[in-house]
């Protein structure tokens, strides 16, 4: 921000049009090659959030399976990204596509990512899904598919790393770590959220996933922890924010008054994934520009 941005008062900077607001712009690539050496699998990277910290990861030196699901051309898009970012730490990149919901297609993946890479050292559960309805008007099919992908999908590749990191133990040349496990969960894992139980009740259960899988396997040096995001800018919240009137509407929910950015979530990845955090793990790190601080009490409830 500029210098007259940073003296406006708080009720200008919200009164601010998206157009209007100064433009949020961080470098990319790590300083420093924190993650050379190891393997990251990125589920769901072929765009936003995923695609953010796949690139991420590549440019701090790590090698990284770009996982999808859909088309080919997003996935390789974003394998051209890692592998040609211009940082001279930068990894090397494969696409592999691999429903997480399937317990087969995710031994495969990560049997792809042995057989190229030769170790798994990172696993990033960044795929989800949402498919919203009012409560009385949700299928079970919904309900389903949303806890298959978000949820079970995350024990599936959890499971199979956590498998690895336990047979194979530390890689010290790399890391202090046998292994890291981050999942992406959401504000929504503690902020409830009508007309979407089965995506809250995913991110809800993702917590405990987590906490308790942590605990469970720090004795063998394995760190497990949660990026929770808050309002991202990324294709699948465009509504909350592609007009004046919808960002305007979200900035209420947000007291740092400025949308998240899928590298403001990446940056983060990357610590967590790096022995600077070495004696961090269970743990639930928001991104949300204090969307969790329960706005609406700004002016006394």
């Amino acid at each position: 921000m500029n210098a007259t941005t940073m003296k406006m008062s708080s009720s200008a900077i919200r009164d601010l049009k998206p157009s209007e607001l100064p433009q949020i712009v961080m470098p990319r690539c790590e300083a420093r090659p924190v993650l050379r050496g190891q393997t990251a699998i990125v589920t769901g990277a072929s765009s936003g959030i995923g695609r953010a910290i796949a690139i991420a990861m590549g440019a701090a030196g790590a090698n990284v399976v770009v996982n999808h699901v859909g088309s080919d051309e997003p996935a390789l898009a974003a394998v051209d990204e890692v592998t040609n970012c211009g940082c001279p730490s930068r990894g090397q990149a494969i696409a592999v596509r691999a429903d997480v919901s399937d317990e087969s297609q995710v031994q495969a993946m990560f049997a792809t990512a042995r057989e190229r890479f030769g170790a798994v050292d990172i696993v990033v559960n960044n795929a989800g899904l949402q498919q919203d309805a009012a409560i009385e008007d949700m299928t079970l099919a919904q309900w389903r598919k949303v806890l298959d992908v978000n949820l079970t999908g995350q024990f599936l590749c959890a499971r199979e790393a956590i498998r690895e990191w336990k047979r194979r133990g530390p890689r010290p040349e790399v890391s202090c770590a046998a292994g890291k496990l981050l999942c992406i969960s959401s504000v929504h894992e503690v902020i409830p959220w009508a007309g979407h139980v089965n995506y809250a009740a995913s991110k809800g259960g993702v917590m405990l996933m987590m906490k308790s899988i942590a605990q469970e396997v720090a004795p063998w040096r394995i760190r497990v922890n949660s990026i929770c995001p808050g309002a991202i800018r990324t294709p699948i919240n465009r509504d909350a924010w592609a007009t004046d009137e919808a960002y305007a509407d979200l900035m209420r929910l947000i007291p740092y008054k400025r949308i998240g950015e899928p590298d403001d979530v990446a940056r983060l990845a990357v610590w967590l994934a790096s022995d600077e955090a070495d004696y961090v793990t269970g743990a639930s790190l928001f991104v949300d520009g204090g969307m969790t601080l329960y706005p609406g009490f700004e002016a006394g409830g």
